[in-house]
């Protein structure tokens, strides 16, 4: 076969031009630090780097998530240690101002600072965390959840929670709606309320209140009646009778029924009663209204107002309650915020690690290619000097 000079001279050219193109790639390769440059260096090992960012940078968001979530759990719970000062604070004032020491213009003055305490919580209810965002409107967070009217505070948000996502498929809530905080408080015990019949001319008022046995208790309405002074009798809403006993008028005693008791005290009157009937719902503030009505009334240390206080007691025992659950329940998103972050860290350790594997460059063997791509354009180059020597007129010389 014959073999042109211009086909030997291009061949040598282009082997150069592929040595020198080599070269370059490694010089890239040692210049970037990454074995892998454009798809073409190693299109599966492309796509699994492609892969690995996006599952890094999809952690690196959540961890973002994560770290304004706890702010913002952080802020709340904040907010609600302050309502427990104040809700202790009135829990205090309450008692203070049961004691049978008391006078009305003593009671007054401690209804006065209930006042205070009450336009304190406002506030506090309507907060805002540091993008001014209202903390438990919901999700209606540009207006004031709560509003003062003539027939008391309204809650004008919503029941919605902000959720943020804190990992593949792990939503949070940062905060919680207020009405569920400070609105839709059980009364009572929780289970059922214990109300003294207006117009009871005895000196008996109902105390502590139990659930004995829950699956006795069919949550109807039931009267509590003296026959006498020291005899009783309960009957359901049909007027059926369920139980009657003796009362100790000196003692006082535990009226039992239906798997829940009720705790009375003082010398009742014939024809006294007391009415227990299901629980239902008011708001803190409506608590704190009924107790400092109670103290602003004239004789507030009578019969009548020291049962009505003993109620508002026992619903302001339920809005601490309600206070606490709602803390533990934002304690307990923190930490599993805080469990998630971990492992979040851990994920971008991983990803991390296994995208260096599949892109980073091992200079050891890139040296080494270096010395080796060098020694082969060289050698290119040198045989491409000798082949322009070989020609019919060099050789006639």
């Amino acid at each position: 076969m014959r073999v042109s000079t211009n086909w030997m001279q291009q061949q040598s050219v282009n082997t150069m031009m592929e040595r020198q193109g080599d070269l370059s790639d490694i010089q890239t390769q040692m210049g970037t630090g990454k074995r892998i440059n454009q798809p073409s260096d190693d299109p599966v090992g492309a796509a699994r780097a492609v892969e690995l960012t996006h599952l890094d940078a999809d952690t690196a968001q959540y961890q973002r998530n994560i770290t304004s979530a706890n702010a913002r759990l952080g802020l709340e719970d904040q907010t609600l240690s302050s309502v427990s000062n104040v809700l202790d604070r009135i829990r205090t004032l309450t008692l203070e101002g049961m004691n049978g020491t008391q006078t009305d213009e003593s009671r007054t003055d401690i209804a006065a600072e209930m006042v205070q305490l009450r336009s304190q919580l406002m506030g506090i209810a309507n907060s805002k965390d540091s993008q001014g965002d209202y903390i438990f409107a919901g999700n209606r967070t540009g207006a004031a959840p709560f509003v003062s009217q003539a027939g008391g505070v309204s809650y004008v948000g919503d029941e919605g929670q902000r959720m943020v996502a804190a990992g593949p498929g792990l939503q949070v809530a940062t905060g919680d709606p207020g009405s569920t905080i400070f609105m839709d408080v059980p009364t009572g015990n929780g289970t059922f309320v214990v109300d003294a019949t207006a117009g009871n001319t005895g000196t008996a008022v109902a105390g502590a209140t139990s659930v004995t046995d829950a699956s006795v208790w069919d949550g109807g309405t039931y009267q509590i009646s003296f026959t006498a002074p020291d005899a009783y009798e309960v009957r359901d809403s049909g007027g059926t009778l369920v139980a009657s006993g003796a009362y100790d008028t000196q003692k006082g005693g535990m009226v039992a029924f239906n798997g829940v008791q009720v705790a009375l005290s003082g010398a009742p009157a014939a024809g006294d009663s007391f009415t227990v009937a299901p629980s239902s719902t008011q708001s803190v503030f409506a608590t704190m209204d009924a107790i400092i009505a109670s103290f602003t009334q004239t004789n507030s240390g009578g019969t009548d107002a020291q049962n009505a206080l003993n109620g508002q007691l026992a619903n302001l025992d339920q809005s601490i309650g309600s206070l606490t659950r709602a803390r533990a329940a934002v304690g307990a998103r923190m930490n599993a915020l805080d469990q998630q972050q971990a492992l979040n860290d851990d994920l971008t350790l991983q990803y991390k690690t296994a995208l260096s594997d599949v892109q980073d460059l091992n200079y050891y063997d890139a040296v080494s290619k270096l010395s080796l791509q060098s020694s082969a354009l060289q050698a290119a180059q040198q045989t491409f000097s000798k082949l322009q020597n070989l020609s019919l007129f060099n050789y006639i010389k």
